[in-house]
């Protein structure tokens, strides 16, 4: 096995490597040659049971270095079948047929065998780890790692199901020829979700925030190597109300999100969206003046309480080592790609970010200004794409004497590959809530943020059923741990105690005066028919904001493509709604070159997924 950041775990793991061919039978599948019986084995395979606290620890490890080989292709494939990204001649032939939905076979990035190595590794572990082993105080000794795989097992099958659309489910170790010759049934994303539902269901609740404790492994908290369950299961409702359209899930979705924000510090604390932002200076008039705070909160990898960053998957400095990824040289000119990227910001995110109306605030805090069109450097509009992209960089070439334009994205500035963070919570939680039928409340986590006054206030009333005030009052936003930053504040830079603020601000101005960003028809509608239609019509825009700000705050983080696949599922018709995205990469002049490069018809859902070999994905009926 290579080296890589785990192999301080001494004496660490053999697995099951190889997923070879499926053999499909109409809704079952054998997985006789997915498993390569002639390869590793499944770590400490002959053991009955997994009862020493060192074989728990280099189970659980081993199962994070099998993690490691998703890391990049979690990314790539989230982001160049996406609108954000283009590719340039550099760019290899393999991440050209991904962002041309044309991937083979023998594609670098079509390896379902990978994604299975991780379950059947999860799935050895949870099928022998000891739990009802207990140490001398009464507790059970290894709940924290079968949690952690629980939740290990249920994101890696998500990843896969998002990306072939419909996959041969196994919960239980393959070991031998005679299980693999079995046959599986095939689940599709809804199937998926709800059987991880129902999985991770029956885990305690101290578990949503008890992990593992492995301290620091080459200079990373390991706190910050686990997908924490509360998130797992709000991606897993939000996918299955997404696929079902069902308000009740949808609802689920939110409150699981909503937990993990309250339980993220523990009892009596808060994990507020915080006050990082680019702003126009006040005052200025120059248009070159900018205010940043905490500008760059992804870069950080330190696990603290008001950390951006929640969930990582390392990776090693050295090629040599093994799981080296590779998005530092595709996003980033350096000397190890010769100076030369694959991928660039697209021509839809540039228009998406200058089509903000960027609401600068005078000096008093009481009146505004718009920030002008035109900018030069990407500074027109919203300011977090200028904050994160540099391509006015030139070096010169030491051999030739000629200037080499290079781009820096800040964002894959170090060696691992970032997961989870803090807006993706927010902004998923919004996105549940408005699907749920409560745009003003998802409204409002992106203008002003929330706290109990807010909800009190400015929300509960506008949803006058019992049913509804009784679902918004779960969210506790206490006051006094969610204090909103205030017009004032922001204008001085007085900032006190506030720690909250509307998502679209950390990159447009201040969004709570901006006349161009409303929710249309905000009033107060006691009768119940015209309520339902009003939010209706507010949904739709609430949609098409958020869509828009996960572009703002996430381009180019591996999220894109399932957000636009999501938001598609919902629409009357979805390859429409997809095709318009997808084919305005490059700026909608340019539509019919980049659909004429993308041959397959995004019209047919099958074709938003990938196959392999004819065995696995959304294949023809």
């Amino acid at each position: 096995m290579n080296k890589n950041i785990f192999s301080k775990v001494k004496g660490m793991v053999k697995f099951i490597l190889p997923l070879y061919l499926f053999t499909l039978l109409p809704f079952l599948t054998s997985c006789e040659d997915f498993f390569n019986q002639e390869s590793d084995y499944v770590v400490y395979d002959e053991v009955e049971h997994l009862n020493s606290a060192v074989d728990s620890m280099y189970s659980v490890t081993g199962i994070m270095n099998k993690l490691q080989e998703l890391a990049d292709r979690t990314v790539l494939l989230g982001e160049v079948r996406g609108d954000l990204v283009d590719l340039t001649t550099d760019a290899s032939s393999d991440l050209r047929d991904v962002a041309n939905f044309n991937v083979g076979d023998d594609n670098m990035y079509n390896r379902p065998r990978d994604y299975y190595a991780v379950i059947n590794n999860c799935n050895y572990f949870l099928a022998h780890a000891d739990t009802a082993l207990k140490n001398n105080r009464n507790e059970y000794i290894f709940m924290r790692e079968y949690a952690a795989v629980k939740a290990f097992r249920a994101w890696t099958y998500l990843q896969l199901v998002l990306n072939y659309g419909q996959v041969p489910f196994v919960t239980e170790p393959i070991l031998s020829k005679s299980q693999a010759e079995q046959a599986y049934p095939m689940y599709t994303i809804q199937d998926v979700c709800q059987y991880f539902i129902n999985d991770l269901a029956a885990i305690p609740e101290r578990y949503n925030t008890e992990t593992p404790s492995y301290r620091t492994i080459n200079g990373l908290d390991s706190k910050m190597f686990y997908f924490p369950l509360s998130i797992v299961r709000g991606d897993l409702y939000l996918w299955l109300a997404t696929t079902t359209q069902s308000k009740e899930a949808y609802r689920q979705a939110a409150l699981n999100y909503y937990k993990y924000i309250s339980e993220r510090n523990g009892q009596n604390s808060a994990y507020y969206t915080d006050l990082e932002y680019i702003m126009w200076s006040p005052g200025s008039s120059t248009w070159n003046s900018i205010t940043m705070r905490s500008s760059a909160p992804f870069s950080s990898e330190s696990f603290s309480s008001d950390n951006e960053l929640i969930t990582l998957i390392p990776g090693t400095n050295n090629r040599a080592e093994g799981n080296y990824s590779e998005l530092r040289n595709l996003f980033n000119s350096r000397e190890e790609n010769d100076y030369k990227v694959s991928l660039v910001p697209s021509q839809a995110i540039q228009d998406i970010s200058a089509a903000q109306v960027n609401c600068c605030l005078n000096t008093s805090g009481t009146s505004v200004t718009y920030a002008p069109l035109g900018l030069s450097n990407h500074r027109t509009g919203d300011l977090r794409l200028y904050n994160v992209w540099s391509d006015n960089i030139y070096r010169r070439d030491r051999f030739t004497g000629e200037l080499i334009e290079m781009q820096s994205v800040e964002k894959y500035s170090t060696r691992n590959v970032h997961i989870y963070r803090r807006m993706m919570v927010y902004l998923r939680m919004a996105e549940a809530l408005n699907q749920a039928g409560y745009p003003r409340m998802a409204f409002l986590i992106l203008s002003s943020g929330v706290n109990n006054d807010v909800i009190q206030q400015e929300i509960i009333p506008y949803y006058p059923a019992e049913s509804d005030s009784t679902y918004l009052a779960q969210f506790d936003f206490p006051v006094s741990r969610y204090i909103l930053l205030t017009a004032e504040g922001a204008a001085t830079g007085q900032l006190g105690r506030s720690n909250t603020m509307g998502v679209h601000s950390r990159g447009s101005g201040w969004t709570p005066l901006n006349e161009y960003y409303v929710l249309p028809n905000d009033t107060l509608e006691p009768d119940q028919n015209k309520l339902a239609q009003l939010v209706s019509e507010q949904q739709v825009v609430v949609d098409s904001l958020l869509l828009n700000e996960d572009a703002l705050e996430f381009a180019f983080e591996g999220t894109r493509y399932y957000d636009l696949m999501r938001f598609a599922m919902r629409q009357n018709n979805p390859g429409a709604f997809l095709s318009k995205y997808i084919y305005a990469r490059r700026g909608a002049d340019r539509a019919a070159e980049v659909q004429a490069e993308v041959k397959a018809s995004l019209s047919d859902q099958r074709n938003w997924f990938l196959r392999w070999n004819g065995q696995i994905g959304l294949l023809a009926e």
